[in-house]
């Protein structure tokens, strides 16, 4: 049984979205994410645990570290799965601005 972790609900969390920000720019250790959190250190522990299971952060030891890091990879896999819905946004918008512009003419 795949108990893998959907990745909607990791990034629905605020704080997983945080941590996820932090890591873009760079790998972090936990103790250096636990940082920019009012939190403990289990507590964000369990969120990296949560952002790992679902694959959008790797683990790289360095030394005695771990440091986590982004898995670009994945974030491309929701950036293509959200392109699908942003084709459709871009249809109606456009075809609403078609339908002002129409009114906007009439009214003149």
């Amino acid at each position: 049984m795949d108990t893998r972790r959907d990745i909607f609900q990791a990034i629905a969390d605020p704080t997983r979205r945080a941590i996820i920000t932090l890591i873009a720019i760079q790998a972090m250790t936990p103790n250096a994410i636990a940082e920019h959190f009012d939190t403990t250190r289990q507590a964000v522990s369990k969120h990296l645990r949560i952002l790992t299971e679902c694959e959008l952060v790797t683990q790289k030891q360095q030394g005695r570290e771990i440091y986590y890091q982004l898995e670009i990879n994945k974030m491309k896999e929701i950036d293509k799965w959200l392109n699908q819905f942003r084709k459709i946004w871009q249809t109606r918008f456009d075809q609403l601005d078609e339908v002002l512009a129409t009114m906007k003419n009439k009214a003149k």
